[in-house]
This record gives C-alpha cells, structure tokens and sequence, in this order.
C-alpha cells in the first residue's frame, strides 16, 4: 500500500514538471544559450573569445545562439578593436538577468516537486 501510495506521488509530481515545461523560457532553455546566460550572470561581461572557450562552441554556433539572445534583449553586444583586432563583448541585461532569475525559479519548483515525490514518507 504505501508503495502505491509513493508511486502516486512521483507521478504526481512528474505530471506537474511536465506540465511546468512549457512555461520554461525556450530561449534561455537551449544548452548554449542557458550557457552563455549563466556565464553572463557570474560575469560583468565576457568576450566572445573568452564564451567560445567556455562552453566549446564553433564560432557560429556560438554567434547565432547569442544573436537570439541578443535580438530578444537578453543581452548586449558591443563590438570593437583592440590593438586593430576586432573584440566583440556580451553583457547580460537587466531584463536577461531578470528571465534568468525567473527560470531558475522555475527549475528550482520542478526539481523540489520531484524531490519532495521521492523523499519516503515517515
């Protein structure tokens, strides 16, 4: 009985993550770009050199996944030249570290729901 009583409660839980997916932000949700957030986050700002060798990344990979970002104001880029060398710098917006916050949020919900259906009952 209290198995099936267990069982219920994963299940339970598992249709509320799964019901909490879509909510998700797409955009951020994507490996590279929850990469390229994260590490904005931690960072003031990162070069685009410095974001390729991070997350390991082609450069267009990584320029297409940040021009989303970009295009959605998630972040900033601001180009330049050092030393005649073209440098290109990405900075996490207020309204990006705000849909990260959001979607941390929301995952830390999802996994403490799971968790919550796999602690045994007393």
């Amino acid at each position: 009985m209290a198995q099936a009583a267990a069982l219920k409660k994963r299940t339970e839980a598992s249709e509320v993550a799964a019901r909490s997916a879509p909510d998700l932000d797409q955009l951020i949700h994507e490996r590279v770009r929850l990469g390229i957030v994260s590490a904005l986050a931690a960072n003031a700002s990162m070069t685009f050199s410095d974001l390729k060798a991070l997350l390991e990344v082609t450069d267009g990979n990584l320029s297409v996944h940040a021009r989303k970002l970009e295009d959605a104001g998630y972040v900033l880029c601001q180009k330049s030249f050092q030393d005649r060398q073209p440098r290109t710098e990405y900075t996490l917006t207020s309204i990006g570290r705000q849909a990260f916050e959001r979607y941390l949020s929301h995952m830390e919900a999802i996994v403490d729901a799971m968790k919550s259906s796999l602690r045994p009952k007393k």
